[in-house]
């Protein structure tokens, strides 16, 4: 009998093959666009940021301009960088000032919980290092949509009817831009956003004053968005107190300096090897090292231990993923120790950690203590009030499974090797009130942070909250084979976990893995506010089957069965540096992400 289920014989969609461009993306406008780029001459580069400011335009509740981004590049004459766009706390998000203001946690919406904005800048960055095209021509794509208008998709329409009563009492600027008449719009109805359109407009109006240099355009719109008109204008917006999830009335702390100092960061991705594979990730002031460490933790097991679809499989990969989440909790976070947390990676702690899997599930909260390092354990809260919920934390999946979508993601390969993995996010039209003269609003990312000083993860002006944005790029060696990624927050590593056990162990194509039975477990602290936990919980989609569900509650996980079609929202691209054959695949649940490519 072989380690693992035979992959299904039927997909959903085929996996698409090729050689001469490929793209993926949560929303089949994007990934239009990426290959538009790629047919008229442009690179992945080109083509992965003229996709991401159209997701700016079509999927407004899941990332903004006000938002993050966090990528993983490969040109094809160098070496995988991490592009880290994940804006850092202001100088005036102290904890002091939050208590000052009556808070014993940061708000999951509202222009306190907003870090500095990194998505826009850091994707100029890209655009400028390894970008072909000027930027007029990659912004055209999201001006026109955001002026022509594009079909809403009914995720987007259900979260702007959720959110009617709370723009219509505490944030005009919101109800203006997003409801039509008065009310939320309808799926399928055409929405547009002409102010964040004027603001691309003038972005490219500003660029060109600095002659016909591609470079030196860019340049000039990276100081335009962080010293002109756009700062300006976000600096204002913070000045006037607004409801935020607290309850309560707040004004943000957000300045023009804040903006003007920041600069997004490459790095070299943390990396492990499993099976042969290299997988590259961000470093600990992500999330990305827990796909890290659970691999490492399931390096230990057989083959036969790691199949999804079976029981003692998923109960193997719930223990592993809660353990390696544990330790996100109390180790992970932009602090000076960062390179004392590769003996998360070692193989001895990871042989530790498999010896505390057994039979049965675990509820208990269990975080490691690898050579050099001692825990900071968060709080631990089972259930909490919450009021003024709307819009709070990432839209992600509830707690009953249900997926209301939260980030989006886009992998591109071109013709020459070039290989782009991005997660953006943040920025939602449910984080902030919009500023009417942009078209957008701020992001919540602070959020993730804690008050105490004491936290790796705590709240510092300068540092960067964790974020759960987690692209993956696989390496054969040094040579990147493929970009893949999910929207999904504390599921981001957990979806791609059960992707990567299935296509180098399983054998699956990437359309087969992407279309399996999805599950993650809830038994961590949630990184999104209220911050609250489920001991021994599970999600699965309800066709992992009867029966290995009724395992794993008979091993004692606490399991809330999903719809069949619930989790995950994975899309991936693929390169064989020997043949340059390409291949692309993408996530149907929803019916919005798609790939693209010949």
């Amino acid at each position: 009998m072989p380690p693992f289920a035979p992959p299904p014989a039927d997909t959903t969609r085929p996996t698409l093959s090729g050689s001469f461009g490929m793209a993926a993306s949560t929303h089949w406008l994007a990934s239009g666009t990426a290959q538009s780029v790629l047919e008229r001459g442009g690179n992945a580069f080109d083509a992965a940021v003229a996709a991401a400011f159209v997701l700016h335009v079509v999927e407004p509740h899941l990332n903004g301009p006000g938002g993050d981004l966090v990528a993983l590049v490969a040109p094809a004459d160098g070496a995988v960088r991490v592009v880290n766009g994940q804006g850092p706390a202001p100088a005036g998000a102290t904890p002091e000032h939050f208590r000052e203001q009556g808070l014993d946690e940061v708000p999951g919406s509202g222009a306190l919980a907003a870090a500095v904005p990194g998505a826009v800048v850091a994707w100029l960055e890209v655009l400028l290092e390894h970008g072909t095209w000027p930027l007029a021509d990659v912004l055209d794509y999201a001006i026109h949509y955001a002026e022509r208008g594009f079909p809403a998709a009914p995720q987007l329409c259900a979260v702007i009817a959720a959110m009617t009563r709370h723009f219509v009492d505490h944030w005009p600027t919101s109800a203006a831009q997003w409801l039509v008449d008065g009310t939320a719009p309808t799926p399928g109805q055409t929405l547009r956003n002409p102010a964040y359109a004027a603001t691309l407009r003038r972005l490219v109006a500003e660029s060109t004053q600095a002659g016909p240099s591609r470079t030196a355009g860019i340049r000039e719109a990276l100081r335009t968005w962080r010293s002109g008109f756009v700062a300006a204008a976000l600096a204002r917006s913070v000045e006037r107190p607004h409801r935020h999830s607290s309850g309560t009335d707040h004004a943000g702390v957000l300045t023009a300096d804040d903006l003007a100092a920041y600069r997004p960061r490459y790095e070299v991705p943390t990396r492990l090897t499993f099976r042969g594979v290299t997988v590259a990730k961000p470093g600990f002031w992500s999330q990305g090292p827990v796909l890290l460490q659970t691999l490492a933790i399931l390096d230990q097991f057989d083959d036969a231990r790691l199949d999804p679809s079976t029981a003692l499989g998923a109960h193997t990969v719930l223990e592993a993923l809660k353990l390696a989440l544990a330790d996100r909790d109390c180790y992970y976070g932009d602090h000076d120790d960062a390179a004392g947390l590769a003996a998360l990676l070692s193989p001895d702690y990871a042989r530790e950690r498999a010896a505390a899997i057994t039979d049965s599930a675990s509820s208990e909260y269990r975080p490691g203590r690898p050579p050099g390092l001692e825990p900071c354990l968060p709080p631990l809260r089972e259930k909490e009030s919450v009021r003024g919920s709307e819009g709070v934390g990432e839209p992600t999946v509830s707690r009953t499974g249900v997926t209301r979508g939260d980030t989006c993601h886009v992998d591109v390969v071109d013709r020459w090797g070039n290989l782009v993995s991005a997660t953006p996010s943040g920025g939602w039209l449910q984080s902030s009130p919009a500023v009417p003269e942009l078209g957008f609003c701020l992001g919540t990312r602070l959020q993730m942070t804690w008050l105490s000083p004491d936290s790796p993860s705590g709240l510092r002006p300068g540092r960067l909250p964790r974020t759960t944005l987690s692209p993956t790029m696989l390496l054969d060696g040094d040579r990147p084979v493929a970009a893949l990624g999910t929207p999904g927050g504390d599921q981001q590593d957990q979806w791609q976990l059960l992707y990567l056990l299935r296509t180098i162990v399983g054998g699956y194509q990437p359309q087969q893995a992407i279309d399996a039975p999805a599950f993650h477990t809830v038994a961590a602290v949630s990184s999104f506010w209220p911050r609250i936990w489920t001991p021994g919980g599970a999600v699965v989609e309800r066709r992992l089957g009867a029966d290995v569900i009724e395992e794993l509650v008979r091993r004692g996980h606490r399991v809330t069965v999903s719809d069949d079609w619930s989790l995950g929202r994975l899309s991936t691209v693929t390169r064989d540096p020997g043949s340059g054959s390409l291949s692309a695949a993408a996530n149907s649940r929803g019916a919005q992400g798609y790939a693209v490519g010949r």
